[in-house]
């Protein structure tokens, strides 16, 4: 996800305008941290950040202002534009809310009320939601939501840190229609439970998870703290489904980690980009730098984005001078986010990417290749090229749309190819699950240790 420079907000009063590049992203085993034997240092205390399940489509808040009409207005508006001067109706082409859709929808609900067989009453509140919502999801954008009220004060409170969950971050599993698992916190539930990157979400507590979207997948999962949900996984190479029992807990994760390695080798893992994350890295770098750090490697593996604020503030503390990124909308208006250089990295450095390595975690991978200041390692990055930004709305409900593409600092859009690293190297799961060998973190070492003695 990407989020504009107008400041991070956590006054529901005060929600606007999001950039959001977070996608439901198809992931590749790969880890979602260092291996466990290493002790980790944790910046700033642990930031408490809605992820739902630590779902990878979870959008963050920036402030800015709501859209400026009401739902009521609109409606008026939109009958108004309706009406020609000399009174007769007009329609546009252009226009999905006119009289004659308006006529179908009434005839639509007709229908139903004089034939639909029903046990229960029929929920017309729900059947309104489904028609905002459907008309998002007919735009064919996976990243375009409506979010009704409850889902948007979910995203709001989640964004604000009240969580409980398993700490597994989630996506959309693209073949299948499945949920996945595309990343485990350390020192969750899920982690404790054995729960891997890349398994099947079936069922949770004995209900099919198939051809549901993705806030639905993570709602089923979490829940009150202390109780129980049980999921049924499916693994690439077991012979049947994993019933796991999970307890649902307090969830708590920092963006970013880090600590000295041997050699006087800095490492700094970045495990999102929000806008508590330029603190967090900013106390990172201070003690690889007060340490003597004779060389970095940066962890961007399972990063699925954030805020383009975070990215672009912490570019510019290793960046040389230059162009960061620029983002062109559907008009072909460019902003440019830019570099001073003063803080330009000294020192020899890796960044580690795969393929849950997405939107903003790319920007920052991009723009270190563009300017050949680090060495990619690992393999080719999701690619996720475009922006999106929430829209809430006057009666508490919200739209994510796309709005915009953005760009590497020499033209490239990544989005459906993603970034070649350098080096490349394939993550040996087995070793890392059954040993806790990190092969492509050791082969980062390896290389930032040629730099330094060459």
């Amino acid at each position: 996800m990407i989020l504009d420079n107008s400041g991070y907000s956590n006054n529901k009063t005060n929600q606007g305008a999001v950039n959001n590049l977070y996608p439901n992203v198809p992931q590749q085993q790969t880890p979602q941290s260092q291996p466990p034997q290493q002790e980790q240092h944790q910046t700033g205390g642990m930031f408490l950040f809605g992820l739902l399940t630590g779902v990878i489509a979870t959008t963050l808040v920036t402030g800015c202002v709501y859209i400026g009409m009401k739902l009521k207005d609109t409606m008026q508006l939109t009958a108004a534009k309706q009406t020609s001067t000399d009174g007769k109706a007009e329609t546009s082409e252009e226009d999905v809310i006119n009289e004659e859709s308006l006529a179908k929808l009434k005839a639509i609900e007709d229908v139903i009320n004089e034939y639909y067989y029903k046990e229960e009453d029929i929920d017309t509140d729900e059947m309104v939601e489904g028609m905002y919502a459907g008309m998002v999801d007919a735009l064919g954008d996976p990243y375009s939501v409506y979010y009704s009220e409850e889902e948007w004060n979910q995203l709001m409170e989640e964004t604000e840190g009240i969580y409980y969950g398993i700490g597994a971050y989630v996506s959309l599993d693209e073949t299948t229609g499945f949920g996945k698992i595309s990343g485990v916190i350390d020192n969750t539930p899920a982690q404790e439970a054995g729960l891997r990157e890349n398994d099947l979400i079936y069922q949770v507590d004995g209900e099919s998870m198939q051809g549901k979207d993705l806030s639905g997948i993570v709602s089923y999962i979490k829940g009150e703290e202390g109780t129980i949900v049980h999921l049924t996984l499916y693994r690439e190479g077991e012979p049947d489904f994993l019933e796991i029992d999970i307890e649902r807990r307090k969830i708590e994760a920092p963006t970013v980690n880090y600590e000295m390695l041997d050699n006087g080798i800095g490492y700094i893992q970045i495990t999102e980009f929000d806008e508590v994350t330029v603190d967090q890295f900013t106390e990172a770098m201070a003690v690889i730098k007060g340490s003597d750090a004779k060389g970095l490697i940066l962890d961007l593996r399972s990063n699925p984005g954030g805020s383009l604020s975070a990215v672009v503030d912490i570019a510019r503390q290793i960046l040389p001078s230059g162009l960061i990124v620029y983002t062109e909308d559907r008009n072909g208006e460019r902003t440019e986010y830019s570099c001073d250089g003063k803080n330009e990295l000294q020192i020899p450095m890796i960044v580690l990417v795969n393929g849950n390595s997405a939107s903003a975690s790319e920007i920052l991978a991009g723009a270190i290749k563009d300017y050949g200041t680090g060495t990619l390692i690992g393999t080719t990055t999701f690619g996720k090229g475009i922006v999106q930004r929430v829209l809430p709305l006057t009666d508490g409900t919200a739209l994510k749309l796309t709005v915009s593409a953005y760009y590497t600092p020499k033209g490239n859009n990544i989005h459906g190819i993603g970034i070649e690293p350098d080096i490349v190297c394939e993550f040996d799961a087995d070793s890392y699950y059954d040993n806790g060998e990190d092969n492509q973190l050791e082969r980062a070492k390896e290389e930032v240790t040629k730099m330094i003695t060459e």
